[in-house]
C-alpha cells in the first residue's frame, strides 16, 4: 500500500551499471509539502540513485512509487511527463542556445500554451537576476547564474516533484546561500524536493528530513534538526 502522504517513495531498490552493484535496498521517502535530503561522501550512490528513480538506470529490485503509482520502469521523459523536475549534476545547459531557449526546453513536454507562458514569467520573478539575459547563451554564464538557469529549467515542467542532484558543488559561498534560499522559496510555492548533496551543513539547513548513504546503503534517517545533532553525523560529515 502507497503511503497516503507522499509525493515518492522508494522501497528496497537496488541498482547498479552491468554487473557492479551501488544500491542495496534503499528506501526513502518524500512526503508532500516537504524537503528531503539525501547526503554522503563520493561514491556512497547518491547520484545512482538520483538516475534510478527517473529511470536512467534500471533498477533490479524494488520499486519506486511516485504520486502513488508504480513507475519503477518508467522511462524518463514518462517521469517528466508525470511531473518530476530534474536538476542534473553539471547542470547539462545547451550552451549555444540563449536562456530563453534553455527555459523553453524545460516545457517541451507542456500542451498548456498559457500556462507555460504564466510560469515563464513566474521563473523570471523567482529568478530576477536572469531576467536581462534572455537573449544571452548561456556558455557565457558565470557558475552561479548556470545553476539558476538549470533550476529554472527544470521549474518550467510544472513540476510536483524536484530532484537536485549536488545544486551547490563548485560555488562560492555566497550563491551557495542564494541557492539554499531558492530551495526555500520553491518550496513554499508546493513543489516537494529530493535534495541531493555533498555539503551536509546546507543540506540539513534547508531539509526537513534527511537520510545518510554509505556505500550505496541508508544507515541513518531522522529528522534534519536531530542529524544536524547527531554524533556520528556530526563528525563523518561537518567536520566536528
Amino acid at each position: 500500500m502507497p503511503f497516503d502522504h507522499a509525493t515518492l517513495e522508494v522501497s528496497g531498490l537496488s541498482a547498479g551499471y552491468g554487473s557492479v552493484p551501488v544500491l542495496h535496498d534503499v528506501s526513502i521517502m518524500v512526503k508532500r509539502n516537504s524537503v528531503v535530503t539525501l547526503i554522503g561522501a563520493n561514491g556512497a550512490g547518491k547520484s545512482t540513485l538520483i538516475k534510478a528513480i527517473c529511470g536512467l538506470v534500471r533498477a533490479t529490485a524494488g520499486t519506486v512509487l511516485f504520486n502513488g503509482a508504480d513507475c519503477t520502469r518508467h522511462r524518463p521523459d514518462q517521469m517528466v511527463r508525470d511531473g518530476l523536475g530534474i536538476v542534473p549534476e553539471g547542470r547539462r545547459l545547451f550552451g549555444d542556445m540563449t536562456l530563453r531557449e534553455n527555459l523553453e526546453l524545460g516545457a517541451y513536454a507542456r500542451r498548456d500554451r498559457q500556462k507555460v507562458a504564466e510560469d515563464f514569467d513566474r521563473v523570471l520573478v523567482l529568478f530576477p537576476e536572469l531576467r536581462s539575459r534572455l537573449s544571452t547563451q548561456t556558455k557565457s554564464f558565470s557558475g552561479g547564474q548556470q545553476q539558476m538557469v538549470a533550476i529554472a529549467r527544470a521549474l518550467m515542467g510544472a513540476p510536483k516533484l524536484l530532484l537536485l542532484d549536488e545544486p551547490t558543488i563548485g560555488l562560492a559561498p555566497v550563491v551557495v546561500n542564494r541557492v539554499a534560499t531558492l530551495i526555500r522559496e520553491i518550496s513554499a510555492l508546493g513543489v516537494d524536493i529530493l535534495l541531493i548533496e555533498q555539503n551536509a551543513e546546507v543540506a540539513l539547513s534547508i531539509a526537513d528530513f534527511g537520510y545518510v548513504l554509505e556505500n550505496g546503503r541508508v544507515v541513518t534517517a531522522d529528522r534534519a534538526e536531530a542529524l544536524l545533532e547527531n554524533p556520528q553525523v556530526r563528525q563523518a560529515y561537518l567536520g566536528v
